[in-house]
């Protein structure tokens, strides 16, 4: 695959999609249902599902790298203190784990996985020839 401009407009729009869904996840992923982490979850869910539509649509390692480096950023900067001292994804109790860190290593988990997967996936609309049917007359 050459270089083309369509190609780096899909990487750019994949890194924006990216940030948006990282920074839905950081924000979402405190969310909780009784005992359970249900906004880690479908953060988790949803960028896993998001990485993996990339990959398979576009057919190209890059872009899904770009929609991961996207999330990775958006994780990055809203992990942090703000300008004005707040903190959107706080630090755990002692002795508790943080969906926070968990959301931190998923992403580039996530990220990693899906685009270090075997090449042989297919660019959707893409199909083998039909079997010839063999028909016999009688």
């Amino acid at each position: 695959m050459g270089f083309s401009w369509a190609r780096v407009g899909s990487w750019a729009v994949a890194a924006l999609v990216g940030l948006v869904y990282g920074v839905a996840g950081t924000i979402g992923q405190a969310a909780m249902w009784g005992p359970l982490p249900l906004g880690l979850v479908i953060a988790i869910i949803g960028t896993g599902a998001l990485l993996l539509a990339v990959r398979l649509l576009t057919a190209d390692r890059w872009a899904a790298l770009s929609c991961g480096m996207g999330a990775m950023i958006a994780t990055l900067v809203f992990s942090g203190r703000g300008p004005g001292g707040s903190v959107v994804v706080p630090a755990p109790a002692d002795g508790q784990i943080s969906t926070g860190i968990i959301w931190t290593i998923a992403v580039p988990l996530l990220t990693a996985v899906i685009v270090a997967w075997p090449a042989s996936m297919r660019p959707v609309g893409t199909r083998s020839a039909p079997e010839p049917t063999g028909q016999t007359t009688n």
